[in-house]
């Protein structure tokens, strides 16, 4: 009912002691704020906050939610044999018609004992967000699901994502590639160039993950729900002349959820 994958309901969040939930916490508030910040910025302001850590320590932390400075860097090393990379294609294009481009991204979600990662496919046109999975580990399996299940919706003509090992496995680019897609990706450490992704992060996170601080996982799975169905058929958005995602992208009436079974396989309406 809630669109999610079953196996999203039963994995348990991931742990860390409490003192590192509340590093974490902190930490995500302000890569959001300054996403410039990698772990040498980041402990010096935690520093200035009063709490007494060390860089190794914030490092780590960093790597387990997923996070990094964004500052374009040197390609010093090759990637593994599995990985492929593709060109960013979207410098200086224009976005004019829904479907045009999709992209994905993960982020780190805290819980009140635990955390977990959230990924989610969005209509760049409309804003829309087309499906999201949630997991408690930073394997591809539900970057897929996501992807299956926005593709089970229509198809769009690009899709873009970072450099993540989640989204260069032959796996996640061969799919594209069997739907006919073009394949775009930021370049490292190009974080902005998803920059509409980044932005829903940070309404999600504002508007529901931090207000309600969920105790499990399904709680969570249940406000994303709520928020998600908010935010495509509810919210009226600024950048869309004050429309909402789902009158942007063509979707008519009330909808169960963002993701529904009765609307697999149809394609959308478009402007």
């Amino acid at each position: 009912m809630l669109g999610l994958s079953r196996s999203s309901w039963y994995l348990a969040p991931a742990g860390e002691t409490a003192e590192n939930l509340a590093y974490m916490r902190l930490i995500d508030e302000e890569y959001l704020r300054h996403p410039v910040y990698g772990s040498r910025r980041m402990t010096a302001w935690l520093e200035r906050q009063g709490h007494g850590v060390n860089r190794k320590r914030i490092q780590r932390l960093m790597r387990t939610m997923g996070l990094e400075a964004i500052y374009a860097k040197p390609r010093l090393s090759q990637p593994g044999l599995e990985a492929r990379i593709y060109p960013y294609l979207l410098r200086n294009v224009a976005i004019v018609r829904p479907n045009q481009v999709w992209s994905t991204d993960i982020t780190y979600v805290p819980l009140r004992g635990g955390f977990m990662y959230l990924t989610a496919v969005l209509d760049w046109y409309s804003r829309y967000v087309l499906s999201w999975e949630l997991s408690a580990s930073l394997h591809g399996g539900f970057c897929l699901a996501a992807l299956e299940a926005a593709l089970a919706l229509a198809t769009p003509e690009i899709f873009n994502t970072d450099q993540g090992s989640q989204f260069t496995s032959r796996a996640f680019t061969g799919r594209l590639e069997q739907a006919g897609i073009a394949i775009s990706m930021d370049g490292r450490g190009r974080a902005l160039d998803n920059v509409f992704v980044e932005r829903l992060w940070r309404s999600v996170k504002y508007e529901e993950v931090y207000l309600h601080e969920h105790a499990t996982a399904e709680l969570l799975g249940a406000g994303l729900e709520g928020y998600f169905q908010h935010y495509c058929h509810g919210r009226p958005h600024q950048a869309l002349g004050y429309r909402t995602p789902a009158e942007v992208y063509g979707l008519a009436g009330d909808r169960a959820g963002v993701v529904v079974e009765s609307e697999r396989g149809k394609q959308p309406a478009s402007l």
